[in-house]
């Protein structure tokens, strides 16, 4: 059962309000939910619900917060272009405040998924399932599934905000409720996790998750467990290493069932990737259902403005640069000095890296590179050659790893041209143009004829993940020969046979910089990056536009002005105002 195509959008007494702080029943349509039930399909229907407003918070402001308050991301005022009252710049320079609306949608998409959840599960235990045909195994596999993902959306809370309430009936008896400790909270998501593997479904057989792609299983059940225990010490200062090794191991030596590293880099992201043997967990796309990853809060608007014409994409409109890549070059050509960020650099650190290939589509559903960069050439309808230009037409793009006003600067010239009332050498969040960094293409964009287009399934979790996790608890064990070759089973698709960017037996190059640098080429635009510069102590530290903060209190997000206005027994985090 491929869950995209029952996932609707249902008005029915499960709907919650927009804000988590009031927890008490609001019923928002005229079907309530004994009258909804009426046909399996209901069943799977109010089931998969949950999982939809998941994937839609991915791609909403959960993926602002951990990308666009990181180092690899940006959204700069290009000359006019999402200047949005400086909402960006306090988001990339660690300035928000408790109005600024990332922080607060962020904790009610959570929360509201928590209580789609409850609903959902409060309604399938009332349920006789055969009357639906079903099996009581089915309804409990279900259970089992929204306990699982109620968990996903706790440990996305837990790391963002730390002091947070738990809520797990429907109609809630607390409406208002109280904050537990991140202890407490951290030992209700470890004690859920722990319950549901058994009742989870094992993958069968090989060939990747096919029709049950977007479906739990103990495999990701148990990845959720690693990734608990992993930053156990970051979140309630314990170290929490041996645990978070046993599962990860679970999972490599198959015992949650078959998984495999692909072989070719982009397999993950493809459309088809519910073939693909390292999907663990993802949620599931098409054209005609839903397709988050390909929307404006994430990957549409990660491009220039004309590159759907670069693409052959007519099926939408122009995109537009929301989110680029950060520079890694000052506007005399030289690299920052700056530990993080630069992540073109970063990736260029190892220059046979089949992935710095510029991006473009081969015909028939394929692709070759990850980045646009530099001019963007296309044929047009008459079979005239075209390149990319700037929204307003003044000036042809040619993309750069740097942030200035370029315009239509030469393209071998490294500096910005003196132009009439331009700030030729300033670099920073209030002066790009539409020339500024290059961009990722992680997820294809085919064409309008390929039969892939907007298919890919949005990849949660990887076994490449796993494979990280494992070597970084090896190299904090001082184990550093282990991480490399747990590195290297993923990183050699990367590269030519024998290549020297493979690390090396020892895995004497592996520094704690250069295994943070490591997790970001692996998992550049992946929604984790916050997450795992905190980890390093390294989310308060300098890099493009951003100072070196002098206190820690930004790694953790602010509780909202409304929030606490709604609950007042809700406490604000530590370093935030309070309103009165």
């Amino acid at each position: 059962m491929k869950l995209n195509k029952y996932i609707v959008v249902l008005a029915t007494a499960a709907m919650a309000s927009s804000s988590c702080t009031d927890l008490s029943e609001n019923v928002y349509d005229i079907i309530i939910a004994e009258n909804f039930y009426q046909t399996k399909d209901n069943v799977i229907q109010g089931f998969v619900r949950p999982f939809d407003h998941a994937y839609w918070s991915c791609a909403a402001a959960s993926f602002q917060l951990g990308e666009n308050s990181a180092d690899h991301f940006m959204t700069p005022n290009r000359q006019g272009h999402w200047l949005d009252g400086e909402n960006y710049f306090r988001l990339h320079r660690h300035k928000w405040t408790i109005d600024d609306w990332v922080p607060r949608d962020a904790w009610n998409n959570n929360f509201q998924g928590i209580v789609y959840a409850n609903s959902a599960i409060t309604d399938l235990s009332k349920l006789d399932p055969a009357k639906f045909d079903m099996t009581q195994a089915e309804l409990d596999n279900f259970n089992a599934q929204l306990r699982t993902l109620r968990a996903w959306f706790y440990i996305c809370l837990l790391d963002m905000y730390r002091n947070i309430p738990i809520a797990t009936d429907y109609p809630s008896d607390d409406p208002s409720p109280s904050q537990v400790s991140p202890k407490e909270a951290f030992d209700f998501i470890e004690r859920e996790l722990l319950e549901v593997i058994p009742l989870l479904n094992t993958k069968v057989g090989s060939g990747g998750n096919l029709g049950a792609q977007g479906s739990w299983t103990k495999a990701g059940a148990a990845s959720l467990l690693m990734r608990l225990y992993l930053n156990a010490e970051l979140w309630i200062g314990e170290n929490r290493i041996a645990d978070c090794k046993k599962y990860a191991e679970h999972i490599i030596d198959g015992e949650y069932g078959s998984y495999g590293i692909a072989s070719r880099w982009d397999a993950p992201y493809d459309w088809n990737n519910e073939t693909c043997e390292e999907l663990i967990y993802a949620f599931t796309s098409s054209y005609g259902y839903a397709h988050h990853v390909y929307d404006s809060g994430m990957f549409w608007w990660n491009m220039p403005y004309k590159a759907p014409a670069y693409f052959g994409f007519k099926d939408w409109g122009d995109a537009n640069p929301r989110f680029a890549l950060q520079p890694g070059l000052d506007l005399e050509g030289n690299e920052y000095a700056f530990e993080n960020g630069k992540p073109v650099r970063k990736f260029m650190k190892y220059p046979d890296d089949v992935r710095l290939k510029k991006y473009r589509n081969l015909g028939n559903s394929s692709r070759e590179g990850m980045f646009l960069r530099e001019s963007l050439d296309y044929i047009d309808e008459i079979g005239v050659k075209q390149f990319a230009r700037s929204g307003d037409d003044r000036y042809r793009l040619y993309l750069r790893d740097q942030v200035g006003w370029f315009e239509d600067t030469d393209t071998l010239s490294i500096s910005p041209k003196p132009s009439s009332g331009a700030p030729v050498m300033i670099s920073d969040m209030n002066h790009a143009d539409q020339n500024s960094g290059w961009y990722m293409i992680k997820y294809p964009i085919y064409g309008s004829a390929d039969a892939g287009k907007v298919e890919a399934d949005y990849a949660v979790i990887r076994l490449a993940e796993v494979y990280y996790t494992l070597a970084e608890c090896n190299f904090r064990q001082g184990q550093k020969g282990k991480a490399a070759q747990l590195l290297n089973t993923v990183r050699t698709r990367y590269y030519p046979t024998n290549s020297p960017s493979l690390y090396k037996e020892d895995g004497s190059q592996i520094t704690e910089q250069e295994l943070l640098d490591e997790w970001g080429r692996e998992f550049l635009g992946e929604g984790i990056r916050r997450t795992v510069l905190c980890r390093f102590g390294a989310y308060t530290s300098e890099w493009w536009d951003k100072e070196k903060e002098t206190s820690k209190h930004t790694l953790l997000a602010p509780i909202s002005r409304k929030t606490l206005q709604a609950n007042p027994n809700l406490k604000q985090n530590p370093g935030y105002a309070t309103p009165e």
